[in-house]
């Protein structure tokens, strides 16, 4: 079997669901604040957008604006993988929940 017949295997437990909400992030490893949106999320983690180039064991901390809500929801997560769409895109997959965050000196 060469490359262009390999099917890609998907291993996830959770199921994902597809929505659109924006967000705000502060990476913890770089104190860079950015922008994104989801693209899915699922139990354990969010597929977000984004103009940045997150670096994967990325930890950040999440505020998702949710509709009809008046604060956004707080979280944290930890970059699983990072794809480059564009030059000016990013796809970003954050495994979500971790709190026990130990900054590296």
């Amino acid at each position: 079997m060469d490359g262009s017949d390999y099917e890609f295997r998907d291993r996830r437990v959770f199921e994902r669901f597809a929505t659109k909400m924006s967000l705000r992030f502060l990476n913890l490893n770089t104190g860079k604040e950015g922008y994104a949106h989801t693209r899915d999320f699922s139990a354990k983690g969010l597929g977000l957008l984004t103009s940045q180039n997150v670096a994967p064991r990325s930890l950040l901390e999440i505020w998702l604006d949710i509709p009809d809500r008046g604060e956004p929801l707080y979280t944290r997560g930890e970059v699983v993988w990072a794809k480059c769409l564009t030059p000016e895109q990013f796809r970003v997959g954050v495994r979500a929940g971790k709190s026990d965050y130990k900054k590296n000196s």
